[in-house]
């Protein structure tokens, strides 16, 4: 079976997106998708998204991690979408599309992709960390040194530890730069590993900052290793609203492999 496909990343989280219209691709193939995201036996990728059709919105978004799982939401994947189904001309400045967790609206202007995510109504803070799930689930700890922290090690005995265990969460350190700009890196669960950018874990951090009363903005710049986000919303008491990912989205090579 030959498939063509394409990559793209956004800051830096990088994805194989494959036209699955035609329903061709074998996604129940759990061993197949994480050869193919295999960094050294495959094409290399965080994660694998097929584009399919939708009978309702403009098209459904279907997300693998990197270990040939579905995935729960992704939110640079969910930008990466956008950018491809406009690539096809299956949209132009802007689109409502399926996800896991629901319908997502989004804008593109050049390169630039400004993703909806979903209203987030709980929060759970605790002594050291706060937790949400913005379409994903997300262990947040604000600390210092951001740089020097080892996350690999850290995030894999939180991710792992009580009180998420099988299940498991995305781990994110936050280091506050300003009234409104944090650093952020992020372990990813499926992927196993830091990644340069997370979109659903840098919305975490945003709502998380205003939750903890470490920013009074509305708006918020996070500084990835891939580059930076912005996050915006807009809030009641404790309810998110209105809550958009924005940064670019951009083609970094197409090609075929045979299977």
């Amino acid at each position: 079976m030959n498939i063509h496909f394409y990559k793209y990343q956004g800051t830096g989280n990088d994805f194989i997106m494959i036209d699955n219209r035609d329903f061709t691709f074998p996604k129940n193939n759990i061993k197949l998708i994480n050869k193919l995201c295999d960094r050294r036996f495959g094409i290399g990728a965080d994660g694998l998204i097929l584009l399919e059709p939708s009978t309702e919105n403009d098209f459904k978004m279907v997300y693998f991690n990197a270990d040939g799982n579905e995935g729960s939401m992704c939110g640079n994947g969910g930008r990466c979408i956008v950018a491809f189904a406009k690539l096809f001309e299956i949209i132009d400045t802007k689109t409502t599309f399926e996800a896991v967790d629901g319908l997502h609206f989004a804008t593109i202007k050049n390169e630039i992709i400004s993703l909806q995510m979903i209203d987030i109504k709980t929060i759970e803070v605790y002594d050291n960390y706060l937790f949400l799930n913005t379409g994903s689930p997300h262990h947040i700890s604000f600390v210092e040194n951001i740089s020097n922290l080892n996350v690999k090690e850290v995030g894999a005995k939180i991710r792992h530890g009580a009180p998420y265990f099988k299940e498991g969460t995305n781990v994110n350190f936050a280091e506050q730069l300003s009234d409104n700009s944090f650093k952020v890196r992020t372990y990813e669960r499926g992927v196993e590993d830091e990644t340069l950018a997370c979109g659903t874990g840098v919305t975490a951090v945003a709502i998380a900052a205003s939750k903890a009363n470490k920013t009074n903005a509305n708006s918020i710049q996070l500084e990835v290793l891939g580059g930076t986000l912005e996050v915006s919303f807009e809030k009641n008491g404790d309810f998110y609203k209105n809550v958009f990912l924005k940064g670019p989205a951009q083609l970094v090579f197409k090609g075929n492999i045979v299977i």
